[in-house]
């Protein structure tokens, strides 16, 4: 089951790594970054309710006493992670955003070891070193030049610690019997109402509501982008570790980088941009091998 995880958790990177395609889409209709949030957030909520409301309504049972394992997941995590990433966005590069973003398997790992009391072996330490740095490479943050603005990289450090928190208050709940699936759901409606409390509303319904193709693609943007990958991310936790699943959902960078080559004409960095999406497919390999290395040296 635990390969089955890891997949999984290759999955949920893959899909969050094609989200750009949809925030250019609606970036280039006047939509703002929070907008675009409460989009992907509102959809998925109403969504997965309406899933659960037809499949499985005990889904919606949770304990008054666990609330805040859900206002954890839902606010502090995927809404403020949200805020956090596009404001580090507009002040910076997207390549600088996404690096700091994703120093989020460090924060994890050092959240794992003190809550979860995780060992920091030497593979993890290995494979987190190679993800981050072939981040660096994907992402081209080692060849630019240009000057960095404090206060984004400042946003972009507390996106990566919102993300990190993701895979913590998911586990807390998963460690108190919650299912993936009633995770996922208070994670979107948690996330969705708070980003309706901070952006104006009205243009982001008068381009939902423009025509059918543009109703069709922001479901697909929720669908893909956010309830898909959540759920399959969340399902990975049930079996492989919060450090692991955080390094493999690493691919993220590398998937965002191929989409802006195939879809928007984006240039790869040679050789740098090449050797990243090798280092961080390395890591993924590395750590999905470390279990078999570990039973043959017993």
């Amino acid at each position: 089951m635990k390969k089955i995880a890891v997949l999984l958790a290759v999955v949920a990177g893959t899909l969050w790594g094609m989200i750009g395609y949809f925030v250019r889409n609606l970036q280039s209709q006047g939509l703002s970054s929070m907008q675009i949030v409460a989009i992907r957030m509102v959809i998925s909520a109403v969504l997965f309710s309406l899933f659960a409301f037809v499949f499985n309504r005990k889904l919606f049972i949770i304990k008054l006493k666990d609330l805040w394992c859900f206002l954890g997941t839902g606010v502090l995590s995927v809404a403020t992670f949200s805020f956090c990433y596009f404001k580090s966005i507009e002040l910076s590069s997207l390549s600088m955003a996404s690096v700091l973003l994703y120093t989020a398997p460090i924060f994890v790992m050092m959240f794992s070891v003190f809550l979860f009391k995780e060992k920091l072996s030497v593979i993890k330490i290995i494979s987190l070193v190679l993800a981050f740095v072939g981040c660096l490479f994907v992402t081209g943050v080692l060849t630019d030049s240009g000057d960095i603005n404090v206060v984004a990289v400042i946003y972009g450090l507390m996106s990566g610690v919102c993300y990190a928190l993701y895979s913590i208050f998911s586990r807390l709940a998963l460690n108190r019997n919650y299912s993936p699936l009633t995770i996922t759901l208070y994670t979107f409606i948690f996330s969705g109402v708070a980003s309706l409390f901070v952006i104006d509303v009205k243009p982001v319904v008068q381009v939902m509501t423009r025509d059918l193709h543009s109703f069709v693609f922001c479901v697909l943007f929720a669908v893909l982008s956010s309830v898909l990958p959540y759920v399959t991310y969340t399902l990975s936790l049930k079996y492989i570790k919060p450090s692991t699943a955080s390094i493999v959902a690493s691919i993220e960078p590398v998937v965002a980088t191929v989409t802006g080559v195939i879809v928007f004409d984006e240039a790869v960095d040679f050789p740098y941009g090449y050797i990243g999406i090798a280092l961080v497919i390395s890591s993924i390999i590395l750590i999905n091998l470390a279990p078999k290395w570990s039973k043959k040296s017993r």
